[in-house]
């Protein structure tokens, strides 16, 4: 049995590695060749593509790299015809993906979309295309298959992965203030994320001589690209790969957002969402998203948990004065509590061993062909 696997960014590497464990633990002969990270390939995954060849975020940044891209989804093909999945299985990652289950679709190849674009923000007139060209949508999010059953479309609400491998401490459990002084940075995977968001948190740093401020590191960019912005700042330590530690450890933190704000919530700590982009990307972002929040936090919850601070609200002075508010007792108690409220609207666990059930009886069910056009 054939999977083949494609993940274009850190958090899908994560997803996918869980997701591959479940699948080999329920089928060992399972054979996943993978588009994605370290994570997919520790976990048993052949690894075609690492994801930080192919994470261009914002609309200028695709542009700019466009003979790249289109150079990937023409190996992606090739890849596809000479290895003959049973299953094509997609995570996230969109604008990549969307045109690989297109061409997929039309060669026969069965396609299975694990955790879904976030159509429901901007361009959902997408959601046409989807029904197209996926067999089966696997969401982890409850408020998704409200949406795609407007659609008439094959969806399952399979809950959402990271509730398996983040569980709050006792502290934040019960609504407790977290104990210690340190607060952790985590200010993105991709050199853009962090060119533009790290040095304004770094600069808040000082204004808080009894804290000690941890920057939680990817393992896809070199400790040389985090340590030219650390340089002036001698007692910033940087920790890399070991982003979770840094969080339970943490009293506070500054996150750029993303799936790392739900990471920070499901651990249970009070944090300030950061963003900062490319401002033609973010002026063409303005005029189509059409969410109000973009932190997972706050979409999932449908209302204002933690602060977000975007674009040009994110400076030195904004995120001083919201890092105080989140350290004061009585408001990070306030966010403990909708953090329960959180794990309580995700449902209950097991969502990569119920996805991984799902994708092998599709491979098992699978009639295709294996005779794919070009």
């Amino acid at each position: 049995m054939k999977l083949y696997i494609i993940a274009g960014e850190a958090s899908g590497d994560l997803h996918g590695s869980n997701l591959i464990r479940a699948l080999k633990k329920q089928n060992p002969a399972v054979e996943c060749r993978v588009w994605g990270g370290d994570l997919m390939a520790a976990a048993g995954g052949q690894l075609v593509r690492h994801y930080r060849d192919l994470a261009f975020m914002g609309f200028w940044e695709v542009l700019k790299n466009l003979r790249t891209i289109l150079g990937n989804i023409r190996f992606c093909k090739q890849e596809l015809q000479a290895f003959r999945p049973d299953v094509l299985v997609l995570i996230d990652y969109p604008g990549f993906n969307l045109r690989i289950a297109r061409w997929a679709k039309r060669q026969g190849i069965r396609v299975v979309y694990y955790i879904s674009p976030q159509i429901w923000a901007w361009h959902t007139s997408r959601v046409h295309a989807i029904k197209r060209d996926v067999d089966k949508m696997l969401v982890i999010l409850p408020f998704e298959k409200a949406f795609y059953d407007k659609y008439d479309m094959d969806v399952d609400f399979v809950g959402h992965p990271l509730l398996d491998v983040l569980t709050p401490d006792r502290a934040s459990a019960t609504g407790a203030a977290r104990p210690g002084n340190t607060i952790a940075l985590l200010p993105g995977s991709r050199q853009q994320e962090v060119r533009r968001i790290l040095p304004v948190m770094l600069a808040v740093t000082p204004h808080f001589p009894d804290y000690q401020f941890v920057v939680a590191g990817a393992i896809s960019l070199s400790a040389a690209y985090y340590e030219r912005f650390l340089a002036g700042y001698p007692q910033v330590q940087l920790h890399q790969g070991s982003t979770y530690e840094v969080l339970r450890r943490s009293c506070a933190a500054l996150v750029k957002s993303g799936t790392s704000t739900l990471e920070t919530a499901l651990i249970g700590v009070p944090q300030v969402v950061c963003y900062a982009g490319n401002s033609i990307s973010f002026a063409i972002a303005k005029r189509v998203v059409n969410v109000p929040y973009i932190s997972l936090v706050n979409l999932i919850l449908d209302r204002l948990l933690v602060r977000e601070l975007i674009q040009g609200e994110l400076s030195t002075q904004n995120l001083r004065s919201a890092l105080a508010n989140i350290l004061d007792k009585s408001q990070a108690h306030a966010i403990q509590a909708g953090y329960h409220e959180l794990r309580q609207v995700l449902g209950a666990g097991g969502a990569s061993e119920k996805a991984a059930s799902i994708i092998l009886q599709m491979a098992k069910d699978s009639d295709t062909p294996h005779t794919v056009r070009r």
